[in-house]
Order: C-alpha cells, then structure tokens, then sequence
C-alpha cells in the first residue's frame, strides 16, 4: 500500500497547478490531504471519483480556512469525522479512516505563528491529542498518524536551527512534545529510513527559499511501532509543486 500526505496549501489552487495529473502519475492507494481552505461542495470530486478514489472530507466551518480529507482507493471499513472536540473540529483538522486493521489518519495541527493567542491554542491542542490518540490506541492499535504536524523536530530538520530557536515550529516545548509522542509508540517513517539532512517538507515563500532548499520538515508519517515491520519505504517527493508544501510517501505491506 502507498500512502502520500500532501498539505496542499488550497486544494483549488492545486488542482489548478496539476495536482490531479500529478496523483495519477503517483498512483497512491491512500492520500491524505491537509489544508484544503474549501467546502466539498466547491471542489471538482469527479476528478478524483475517475481515478478510482472513494473520498472523505471534513472542511472547517470558517470558509477558506483550515481542512482535511482522504482518499482512497479501497472503501474503508469506517470514516470517523473529527476526533469529537468541538474547538477543533470547527477547524476541519482530523479524519480517520479505518482499513481492515489499519487506522490512516490525516491531521492538520495548529500553527502557532500568528501570536501568543495561537500558540497558547497549538499547544493545549498537542496536550489533548496525546490524549485522543492514547485511548485510540487501545481500540485501534495499527495507527498511521500523516499530515502536518507544523512542528520541526531535530536541528537536522530545518534550514538554520540556530536563527530559529525562538520561532513557532522549533520552540523547545514543541520539539519535546514531538520526541515524546514518538517515544510513546511510534516511528517517524522518513526518519527511519533516512538520516541525511537537508530533507524539507515546507519552505517560505519568501526569498527564493524553495529554489535554495531553506525549508522545514514538519509534515509526518507516524507509524505505530507495531507496524515497523511491514514498512517498505520512506520518502519525500519534492519535485511535486502544487503547494509551499510537498508530499511525502510511505510504501507498507500488509
């Protein structure tokens, strides 16, 4: 099974950019998109009905703004839309879909870049996720957490991690609150395959950053350590741009 997480920075624009064409060239049997900044009812779904895809969608209720979906090819057994907190899924940022024994989720966490109000919220959010995903774990323990976690873990990456210590996405209590959430039982899939730097997942679209690579890595595949065993591979696909984000790719066999 192939399974892509893409935050598409505005699904219309990126089926604007070539998206559609791009995920047939791919052939993923899940996708996992993120920050949609659109109703369903506003997007072509046919284009993604022809590829073979069932598709679920949970949009924020503030139009243009946040929103996750997932598609895939084989029917899920179940889709759970939110994660049943009111505060956060008026923001469209978690959905569930349910394969044999797999769980496949695509989340969108909060950034806090916006100033202290947000952050406050990023973290409150983080602290009520551990919760959410450890009493999920007891019923679903097969978990493979993708999406954007808007948080870098390690120096390796991100562009200048010294310039950065103070900046949302890089704050000590984030990187903590990561390296814990992996210590609970997961594997960072790319992470597990790769240990060279200079892998990113986002880059400003300020100062050419993308074309010089001065990006971040803050979009994840998470895979319950249960699963190690059946990964096959791990990657991020930066040649795809339909987004200031790009895809990454897991292959796992079930």
């Amino acid at each position: 099974m192939r399974i892509v997480t893409y935050n598409l920075n505005g699904i219309r624009s990126a089926m604007n950019k070539g998206f559609v064409d791009w995920l047939k060239a791919c052939k993923p049997d899940v996708v996992c998109l993120q920050e949609l900044k659109a109703q369903p009812d506003q997007i072509n779904v046919q284009a993604f009905e022809a590829l073979g895809y069932h598709h679920y969608w949970h949009a924020a209720q503030k139009k243009g703004y946040s929103g996750v979906a997932i598609l895939s090819k084989q029917k899920p057994d179940h889709v759970e839309i939110g994660c049943g907190n009111k505060k956060y899924d008026d923001e469209g940022r978690i959905i569930r879909a349910d394969i044999g024994n797999t769980s496949i989720m695509s989340v969108y966490l909060p950034s806090g870049t916006t100033g202290d109000e947000r952050q406050a919220f990023k973290m409150e959010c983080l602290a009520d996720f551990d919760i959410y995903i450890a009493k999920l774990k007891k019923q679903n323990p097969n978990l493979i957490i993708c999406g954007d976690y808007n948080i870098c873990h390690q120096p390796i990456d991100i562009h200048n991690p010294i310039s950065n210590k103070n900046s949302s996405g890089f704050l000590p209590e984030e990187r903590e609150w990561i390296g814990k959430f992996i210590d609970s039982g997961f594997i960072d899939s790319f992470r597990h395959f790769n240990k060279e730097p200079h892998h990113y997942t986002w880059w400003s679209q300020r100062a050419n950053s993308r074309a010089k690579n001065l990006g971040w890595r803050i979009d994840y595949q998470m895979v319950s350590e249960g699963l190690k065993k059946n990964l096959r591979e791990a990657k991020i696909l930066p040649e795809a741009k339909h987004s200031d984000h790009c895809p990454s790719l897991i292959e796992i066999d079930f």
